[in-house]
Protein backbone atom coordinates (compact mmCIF):
# COMPACT_ATOMS: atom_id res chain seq x y z
CA UNK A 1 0.00 0.00 0.00
CA UNK A 2 1.31 3.71 -1.33
CA UNK A 3 2.01 6.30 1.50
CA UNK A 4 -0.34 8.30 0.64
CA UNK A 5 -2.98 5.34 1.24
CA UNK A 6 -1.40 4.45 4.84
CA UNK A 7 -2.16 8.32 5.23
CA UNK A 8 -5.48 8.61 4.01
CA UNK A 9 -6.85 5.26 5.89
CA UNK A 10 -4.93 6.79 9.38
CA UNK A 11 -6.68 10.21 9.00
CA UNK A 12 -10.60 8.60 7.94
CA UNK A 13 -9.85 5.94 11.44
CA UNK A 14 -8.87 9.63 13.33
CA UNK A 15 -12.17 10.92 11.97
CA UNK A 16 -14.25 8.20 12.94
CA UNK A 17 -13.20 7.96 15.92
CA UNK A 18 -13.22 11.48 16.74
CA UNK A 19 -17.12 11.49 15.70
CA UNK A 20 -17.78 8.43 17.99
CA UNK A 21 -16.40 10.13 20.84
CA UNK A 22 -17.18 13.81 20.26
CA UNK A 23 -21.64 13.08 20.72
CA UNK A 24 -22.01 14.81 17.40
CA UNK A 25 -24.38 13.74 14.96
CA UNK A 26 -22.52 12.36 11.73
CA UNK A 27 -24.07 15.13 9.35
CA UNK A 28 -22.95 17.77 12.34
CA UNK A 29 -19.98 16.32 12.09
CA UNK A 30 -19.22 16.44 8.45
CA UNK A 31 -20.69 19.59 8.51
CA UNK A 32 -18.28 21.24 10.95
CA UNK A 33 -15.68 20.15 8.77
CA UNK A 34 -17.00 20.31 5.70
CA UNK A 35 -16.57 16.49 4.81
CA UNK A 36 -19.42 14.74 2.36
CA UNK A 37 -21.54 12.50 4.86
CA UNK A 38 -21.53 9.80 2.14
CA UNK A 39 -18.03 9.80 2.37
CA UNK A 40 -17.73 9.41 5.95
CA UNK A 41 -20.27 6.18 5.62
CA UNK A 42 -18.22 4.98 2.70
CA UNK A 43 -14.80 5.13 5.18
CA UNK A 44 -16.81 3.44 8.24
CA UNK A 45 -17.94 0.74 6.12
CA UNK A 46 -14.54 0.60 4.38
CA UNK A 47 -12.61 0.70 8.06
CA UNK A 48 -15.28 -1.70 9.66
CA UNK A 49 -15.92 0.73 11.93
CA UNK A 50 -18.84 -0.17 14.69
CA UNK A 51 -21.84 1.82 14.37
CA UNK A 52 -23.07 1.54 17.43
CA UNK A 53 -21.95 2.02 21.32
CA UNK A 54 -22.74 -0.14 23.95
CA UNK A 55 -23.08 1.09 27.61
CA UNK A 56 -23.43 -1.61 30.81
CA UNK A 57 -26.62 -1.76 32.48
CA UNK A 58 -27.30 -3.01 36.02
CA UNK A 59 -30.75 -4.40 36.79
CA UNK A 60 -31.91 -4.17 40.09
CA UNK A 61 -34.80 -5.72 41.89
CA UNK A 62 -37.35 -3.12 42.87
CA UNK A 63 -39.91 -2.99 45.75
CA UNK A 64 -43.46 -2.76 44.47
CA UNK A 65 -45.63 -0.34 44.82
CA UNK A 66 -48.35 -0.81 47.34
CA UNK A 67 -51.57 -1.79 45.98
CA UNK A 68 -54.39 1.12 46.43
CA UNK A 69 -56.46 0.68 48.91
CA UNK A 70 -60.24 0.95 48.30
CA UNK A 71 -62.05 3.24 50.50
CA UNK A 72 -63.89 1.98 53.89
CA UNK A 73 -67.25 2.07 53.09
CA UNK A 74 -69.24 4.51 55.90
CA UNK A 75 -71.79 2.97 57.38
CA UNK A 76 -75.37 3.84 56.16
CA UNK A 77 -74.34 5.24 52.91
CA UNK A 78 -74.80 3.88 49.87
CA UNK A 79 -72.59 1.77 47.66
CA UNK A 80 -72.18 2.66 43.84
CA UNK A 81 -71.89 -0.12 41.40
CA UNK A 82 -70.21 0.51 38.23
CA UNK A 83 -71.70 -1.41 35.47
CA UNK A 84 -70.64 -1.88 31.45
CA UNK A 85 -71.36 1.47 29.40
CA UNK A 86 -70.76 4.31 31.83
CA UNK A 87 -73.64 3.10 33.73
CA UNK A 88 -74.03 2.80 37.34
CA UNK A 89 -76.27 1.33 40.15
CA UNK A 90 -76.52 2.88 43.62
CA UNK A 91 -76.88 0.03 46.01
CA UNK A 92 -78.67 1.00 49.93
CA UNK A 93 -76.76 -0.78 53.11
CA UNK A 94 -79.93 -2.83 53.70
CA UNK A 95 -79.87 -4.41 49.96
CA UNK A 96 -80.83 -7.77 49.71
CA UNK A 97 -78.00 -9.90 47.62
CA UNK A 98 -80.39 -11.96 45.74
CA UNK A 99 -82.31 -9.26 44.53
CA UNK A 100 -79.40 -7.63 43.46
CA UNK A 101 -78.23 -10.65 41.69
CA UNK A 102 -81.27 -10.96 39.64
CA UNK A 103 -81.07 -7.22 38.88
CA UNK A 104 -77.23 -7.54 37.61
CA UNK A 105 -78.33 -10.61 35.51
CA UNK A 106 -80.92 -8.78 33.80
CA UNK A 107 -78.84 -5.32 33.43
CA UNK A 108 -75.34 -6.91 32.99
CA UNK A 109 -76.47 -10.10 31.27
CA UNK A 110 -72.97 -12.63 30.39
CA UNK A 111 -72.03 -13.13 27.08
Amino acid sequence: MGEWKQEEWARWRGLLSEQQTSGQTIAGFCRERMLPVWQFYEWRKRLGAKTESFVAVEVVAAEPAPLPTAPTPVPGTPLEIRLRGGRSLLVGPDFDAAHLRRLLQVLEPEP
